[in-house]
């Protein structure tokens, strides 16, 4: 299997899911990105994520490649949880059912893997982190930037060329795969220019500011909606940084100057 027939099945497998497993949640195509396995930016990780952050040997021995994706949202998902400081619904939902979408997704990756020969590991899209630190020893975001995906933003998340809004996934795999180019420009216009800054005005809790991330009172406001939308499953999820930004659906930096800047 190579590089364009795994960017083929995961395309696939995220277009159809929505009638084969009956979501609401819709999703646009998929990113799909490639790092070698030993990138010295795995190593460096330590440092910058958690000392106890995992490498991709310590999930396949003979590992050769991690592939990320990013998993978009459609827009509607995205305006719904603009206005009220709680998260609405759909995106609570969108979150619940994306997780099971990557749980699946990888499961169909390692077993198409295998019949080629070659083992992959199957990674959960998260609750991996420590509960006191609100640390994970693999980060989907970070592995994303290592491997091309885009880079991050003042609100501490990955933007992608297809935005922000949406989650991310990865898989460790023996199969060698080459790796994709990492971005060397700034993809948000406040580390770009210092002209946007709405993620920081839209965060419910104060926990983002231009000085730096207060995880602890994030994830005191994910809780709050965990609790409020209980009945739909684990939804510690906020999003509102997210929210009807100019990085929501697109690069704002690549698109400056157009309708994308001010989606």
């Amino acid at each position: 299997m190579n590089r364009r027939e795994l960017q083929n099945e995961i395309t696939a497998f995220v277009r159809t899911y929505p009638e084969t497993r009956h979501t609401a949640t819709r999703w646009q195509d998929p990113l799909v990105a490639f790092a070698a396995a030993d990138d010295p930016l795995f190593l460096q990780l330590k440092e910058v994520v958690s000392p106890t952050h995992a490498l991709p040997g310590d999930f396949i021995a003979d590992a050769q490649t991690v592939i990320a994706f990013f998993i978009p949202f459609v827009r509607e998902i995205n305006f719904s949880n603009v206005g009220d400081p709680y998260s609405s619904e759909a995106w609570a939902r969108a979150y619940i059912e994306t997780n099971r979408l990557i749980r699946d997704l990888n499961g169909y990756i390692q077993e198409r893997l295998r019949q080629c020969g070659y083992e992959s590991s199957n990674l959960p899209a998260t609750h991996n982190f420590d509960e006191k630190t609100l640390v994970s020893d693999w980060s989907h975001k970070h592995v994303g930037y290592i491997a091309g995906l885009g880079n991050f933003g003042l609100h501490q998340m990955l933007i992608t060329n297809r935005g922000c809004s949406g989650r991310l996934g990865s898989i460790v795999t023996n199969l060698k795969v080459e790796p994709t180019p990492r971005p060397d420009r700034e993809y948000c216009l406040y580390r770009k220019n210092g002209s946007c800054g709405r993620c920081i005005r839209q965060c419910p809790n104060r926990a983002l500011t231009v000085e730096g991330f207060d995880r602890h009172r994030c994830y005191e406001r994910c809780l709050d909606n965990a609790r409020r939308y209980e009945r739909l499953g684990l939804a510690d999820v906020c999003g509102k940084c997210l929210a009807h930004v100019p990085c929501a659906f697109a690069n704002p930096v690549k698109h400056e100057g157009s309708e994308h800047e001010m989606v």
